[in-house]
């Protein structure tokens, strides 16, 4: 029987990439953009793939979809508690 502790939701071909930027990597993003934290669209600490990443909140969570018609896309989210 699968229970959450063993599903690992990102086998799954819908889920795409995440990943937690690094402290510099934030620093880059926001630099290049002309951006703060407070303009990055929110996922919430209880999304699962944030859960199943270890990440907390005002990490950066880089999303990388794949588009038919752009290719590779990252997209940038800023992890709130609600």
């Amino acid at each position: 029987m699968l229970t959450n502790e063993n599903l690992d939701i990102f086998k799954h071909r819908l889920v795409p990439e995440h990943i937690i930027l690094s402290e510099e990597e934030k620093k880059e993003l926001f630099k290049k953009y002309k951006i703060t934290e407070k303009n990055l669209p929110k996922i919430l600490k209880n999304d699962a793939a944030v859960k199943a990443l270890g990440a907390k909140e005002g990490d950066v969570i880089k999303i990388i979809r794949n588009s038919p018609v752009a290719g590779t896309v990252p997209y940038y989210r800023v992890v709130v508690k609600k």
